[in-house]
């Protein structure tokens, strides 16, 4: 979570468009651009926006997200019933291994230790465990959530603050994006989605340099 008031992006933003006195662009709309730019970067970068907690599961295989959840990033261990237990790590496996192998695997005994879990981001909110889990089963989970909704601009930014930039750029686009039949204003709002884009590219490639098959060994 970051520290930055939305606010001070906001301001940044009003003395850039030169209206500090909200005459063309109300600090709400401001806000609301502001709230849309944060949640286009947790939708394309769910890491930046996620939390470790214990998911209570329903019995059998087929498994969901608790509310707010946006995707599953890791199952990391088994919590027993109660979620007081810590047990075995889970591990990832492709789905098409189990229908192959075990092909009546969603209708095996219920279980309390776990072994696999299966998740395909196509349907972000479910996911698979196996073998099948006894209702009220506990498991230890990364998963995204849905930024918080900045409701004033005394709120806090919902993710880091290294991602200030980024988002005066996406408030700074949609500004101008108002206003394209003003003379240099299409040019201005193609200039921040520019560098809004090129943040997420950025990302993207540090990603990449920092997984342990590109890391140069010491």
């Amino acid at each position: 979570m970051g520290t930055i008031l939305a606010s001070a992006i906001v301001d940044r933003a009003e003395i850039i468009l030169q209206d500090t006195t909200n005459v063309r662009w109300p600090a709400s709309e401001l806000l609301g651009w502001l709230n849309e730019a944060q949640r286009d970067i947790c939708a394309i970068y769910p890491d930046l926006c996620a939390t470790t907690a214990n998911i209570t599961l329903v019995a059998g295989t087929k498994q969901s997200l608790p509310a707010g959840g946006a995707a599953l990033l890791k199952v990391i261990r088994n919590m027993g019933v109660g979620g007081a237990s810590p047990g075995n790590a889970m591990r990832k496996v492709p789905q098409e291994i189990l229908d192959s192998q075990v092909p009546a695997w969603h209708s095996q005994s219920t279980v309390t230790d776990l072994k696999h879990y299966i998740y395909d981001p196509r349907a972000p909110h479910v996911f698979y465990v196996y073998p099948p889990s006894v209702a009220s089963n506990v498991i230890e989970a990364l998963y995204s959530v849905a930024p918080t909704e900045m409701a004033t601009l005394a709120t806090v930014i919902t993710i880091d603050d290294v991602w200030a930039g980024a988002l005066l750029d996406g408030v700074l686009y949609r500004a101008y994006s108002k206003d394209l039949a003003e003379v240099g204003n299409a040019d201005r709002a193609m200039l921040h989605k520019a560098a809004f884009d090129s943040a997420m590219t950025t990302k993207k490639a540090v990603d990449v340099s920092l997984q342990p098959a590109n890391m140069v060994k010491g």
